[in-house]
């Protein structure tokens, strides 16, 4: 049900920022699926189709379900939604059966009933934990976007599906766009390779405008509506995570890709400014504090720029031989003792999700199960949510401390079909 449908094209000046962009049951959730029977669900040859359902068919839900249709290996036989204006126009664009078409909040569950391969979660962030949980218990393979959860117990679940998914032989893939780029990735090698030498510090950055100004003014007609609040959800501070755990992800990710360890700690503040509608937070400002005393400086907006530059998803990681500048779609390069110049990857929004997409059918295929995205996105989650708790009250957080907590948000969402 995700917003995030546009491509960010970036420039070296001004990358486009047009950008997007529960727990507690999940066992139970899982418990109540009927599971079929792994012939009729694995029945196909090394090289046949896989059969796929769609669980969140909002904007990037029905974008991502195109992409999988386009790779060729895919059969895109089911999909859910709460609702049902929106999983009948991915139906009716993408040819699933209106049988095959589920509604409400259970809905992902009568579609894991089906005899499925695998499905792709593209719902809000709070039901990623559930339903991959669902979808691992049943023995599918599992694509979910990121953020995988908005909680630390979120988080946990999340780790425990991948672990089980692996157990089970089934792939579990999380779909981050520059994880799979190849200028981020040959960049990040050569960085952990010593190539900026000793790190110093870091910055990372997201500016942006408010993605979601479509449902503000229905928020601010009926704010207490749960499926008004259902389909703004990126406005709902439970239901995304708020900005920095929803779309602030992206940097704060590239940072623990740097780092390649966890903050000790983080500080600093998050605010409304401008927004007068849903619950989120429009800036936030932190610092994380990582071993060997190396600060990371986070800011980000979703705020009228009003032209500044630069703006988007960028990163710096200065060392003692160099720097490392990334920024999502515009330039990957290292400056310094040993220059690299990189490179662009302008449609890095639409490649990263095509590379995974077929990432996850080569796993399939291949019978690879070690699903190795699980661990660093969990980590990366995990950061934002340091950094949330921290902007929130407005004290220094330990990360051993964020470990240790068992708070679940609840959007309490009464009155919404079962």
């Amino acid at each position: 049900m995700s917003q995030e449908n546009q491509t960010l094209a970036a420039t070296d000046a001004a990358p486009s920022v047009s950008r997007r962009r529960f727990i507690a049951g999940a066992g139970a959730a899982a418990a109540t699926i009927s599971l079929v029977d792994a012939r009729l669900a694995f029945a196909s040859t090394a090289n046949s189709k896989i059969n796929l359902g769609i669980i969140g068919c909002g904007g990037r839900g029905t974008w991502i379900a195109k992409l999988f249709q386009q790779h060729g290996g895919y059969n895109l036989v089911a999909a859910a939604d709460y609702f049902a204006d929106r999983v009948d126009a991915l139906g009716d664009a993408l040819g699933v059966k209106p049988a095959q078409r589920f509604t409400g909040l259970s809905g992902y569950r009568r579609l894991l009933e089906q005899p499925l391969d695998a499905v792709a979660i593209i719902s809000p962030p709070y039901y990623h934990p559930e339903q991959a949980a669902a979808a691992v218990a049943a023995g599918r393979h599992v694509y979910v976007a990121k953020p995988i959860a908005v909680d630390v117990p979120g988080c946990r679940t999340i780790e425990q599906s991948g672990q089980k998914a692996t157990e089970k032989k089934r792939c579990f893939l999380v779909d981050f766009q520059t994880r799979a780029d190849p200028f981020y990735i040959e960049a990040l090698q050569r960085v952990h390779g010593g190539a900026i030498g000793k790190f110093a510090f870091g910055e990372a950055s997201y500016h942006a405008e408010n993605p979601f100004g479509q449902h503000m003014d229905a928020l601010r007609k009926d704010s207490q509506s749960p499926e008004v609040r259902l389909r703004a959800w990126g406005l709902d501070r439970v239901l995304s995570g708020d900005i920095i755990t929803e779309q602030n992800i992206h940097t704060l990710d590239v940072a623990s890709w740097i780092m390649d360890q966890p903050p000790l700690c983080a500080f600093g503040t998050g605010a409304r400014k401008v927004r007068d509608a849903g619950t989120c937070c429009d800036t936030f400002s932190l610092v994380f504090l990582y071993p060997d005393n190396v600060g990371i400086t986070f800011s980000s907006r979703q705020i009228e720029g009003h032209g500044t530059q630069p703006a988007g998803i960028r990163n710096r990681m200065f060392g003692a031989e160099g720097v490392l500048e990334t920024a999502y779609g515009g330039q990957v390069l290292i400056r310094g003792k040993h220059f690299w110049h990189g490179g662009k990857s302008p449609q890095i929004y639409r490649d990263g999700a095509v590379s995974n997409i077929a990432a996850f059918h080569a796993s399939i295929q291949k019978g690879d199960f070690g699903n190795p995205t699980v661990a660093p996105s969990v980590r990366s989650t995990l950061v934002t949510i340091l950094g949330r708790t921290a902007a929130y009250g407005g004290q220094i957080v330990h990360w051993d401390q964020l470990l240790k907590s068992s708070e679940r948000l609840d959007p309490e969402l009464k009155g919404l079909k079962s």
